[in-house]
């Protein structure tokens, strides 16, 4: 680990502060620029966000629809993974539940990589190679699949830890820390832990010894309200065949869609890394923390406080606190070369939101066939060691937005979410829509559970459907959807 270099002149003579500002406006336009998959899809490709949309839609309207209030309940808990919700409460009412979806899944990837930015410039006064390389990682599982709260949180702690190192020797800092802290778990508790240990691995390598330890106290309040019993989910599993999955995170720590450049891209960052510390140019202010965040990853288990994938989702963010470590003069054509990779995942993004938008419309045209209120048991199917999760996993969610359905595609069990569904077990929930099947075989959907609760039957995906259930009678069919009426539609609930 190294000390903080204060930056050398360039070779032309002329100040310093000028090339800086240029590397500050490149961070700050590289950053916008983790939006552009939102302008080839007409909705968000997150494969969560359908659930999340429909969770926002129905905790808005309030009981107003009579099929809401009979189908769904929603009752606010003070939790660490709050933070969209909350902000959904005054812009969903200004702008409406989808515009204000929409606006601040838009935002999460811009503030997240201007949170990479500002750390940066609050460590060195410059965007160097190390902070773009770390812009490659914005783009992870975690933002892909639509984990909305704790890419907000993850976002705050880079903003926090910032203006922590700004406000180094100001006696008022822990003060204003502790409210901060506090909202930051507020967003999500795993970004308030990535906080923790920001703070720690800095204040550690300043110090060397224990009081590094209570350097982080004016975050600790949250941890009061987890003493008074605050939910946090009943989970807590490794699954199964702990060893390999743990390799597969880090292997799969930036997949999205196309494997050899995810993984390519994991090892272009490790090299990275390893070069840097090797040529002792890997700051320790940061590393510190990339090196805890990566044996956190290793000892956590895949369900921790109600949540799936907890560990999974701290790979990438170790190697971005490994990438902003990285503390190396460069030239002007080696930084073009660390952003480039930043810039070529973001195109492959682009092109896959654009494939999946033409599916997920075409499949949405199902919804014309169904009544306001209808009962939908949504099926797509798994194919177990795929290289990505598929996309439309929660697409039968977008029924309970625009009809007010009850759907089994909703984060809706009991004693984990705020939203339940009256009169139904866990079963008819997610991930309940789910059929394991191999990669184009047909889907047999003669005995899909959750069709004894429903009376239409919704399937999205890419498999060809085989056998339906007795009596079922298809009213809408298009390339990666079938929507069927069930013969035996449920009653009295």
């Amino acid at each position: 680990m190294v000390e903080r270099r204060s930056p050398k002149p360039n070779a032309g003579g002329s100040s310093p502060s000028t090339p800086a500002k240029l590397s500050l406006l490149a961070g700050v336009v590289l950053s916008l620029l983790a939006a552009l998959p939102f302008a080839f899809a007409v909705r968000p490709q997150m494969a969560d966000y359908p659930s999340h949309l429909a969770r926002y839609h129905i905790m808005l309207d309030g009981g107003r629809s009579p099929f809401l209030a009979k189908y769904y309940s929603f009752n606010w808990a003070l939790s660490g993974n709050l933070g969209v919700d909350l902000l959904m409460v005054p812009l969903g009412r200004t702008l409406g539940a989808e515009s204000a979806a929409y606006l601040i899944a838009l935002l999460l990837p811009v503030l997240l990589a201007l949170g990479i930015v500002a750390v940066e410039w609050a460590l060195r006064g410059r965007i160097g190679v190390g902070a773009l390389l770390a812009l490659a990682t914005v783009w992870s599982p975690s933002m892909a699949l639509g984990f909305a709260n704790f890419s907000l949180a993850l976002a705050l702690a880079l903003f926090a830890f910032a203006l922590w190192i700004r406000l180094e020797g100001r006696a008022w800092r822990a003060a204003l820390f502790v409210p901060l802290g506090v909202i930051v778990w507020l967003c999500h508790s795993a970004g308030w832990g990535v906080l923790g240990v920001l703070v720690f691995g800095y204040e550690w390598h300043r110090r060397h010894d224990w009081r590094a330890l209570l350097a982080p106290w004016p975050l600790f309040p949250p941890f009061v309200l987890l003493a008074l019993g605050q939910r946090v989910g009943d989970t807590l599993r490794y699954g199964d065949f702990p060893l390999w999955y743990k390799l597969g995170i880090w292997v799969k720590a930036l997949a999205e869609t196309t494997m050899l450049l995810d993984i390519a891209s994991v090892f272009i960052l490790l090299a990275a890394i390893g070069l840097a510390f090797l040529r002792r140019r890997l700051d320790g202010r940061l590393g510190w923390a990339a090196l805890l965040v990566a044996l956190l990853a290793v000892v956590m288990p895949r369900h921790f406080g109600g949540g799936d994938l907890a560990d999974a989702r701290l790979v990438p963010v170790a190697l971005m606190l490994g990438c902003l470590a990285i503390d190396m003069p460069a030239k002007r054509s080696l930084l073009c070369l660390a952003a480039s990779l930043f810039l070529v995942r973001l195109a492959v993004t682009c092109a896959d939101w654009r494939a999946q938008s033409l599916v997920l419309e075409r499949a949405l045209t199902a919804l014309e066939s169904v009544p306001q209120g209808a009962q939908i048991a949504a099926a797509v199917p798994h194919v177990p060691g795929t290289w990505d999760d598929p996309p439309l996993t929660h697409a039968g969610s977008y029924a309970t937005v625009y009809r007010d359905a009850l759907v089994n595609t909703h984060f809706a069990l009991p004693g984990v979410h705020m939203l339940t569904v009256r009169g139904m077990d866990a079963g008819f929930a997610d991930p309940s829509q789910r059929i394991e099947a191999r990669a184009g075989e047909p889907v047999d959907l003669s005995h899909f559970a959750p069709a004894a609760h429903a009376d239409y039957l919704w399937y999205v995906g890419g498999n060809p459907v085989g056998r339906l259930p007795a009596g079922a009678a298809v009213l809408h069919r298009v390339p990666g959807s079938l929507l069927v009426r069930l013969a035996n539609p449920s009653r009295g609930r």
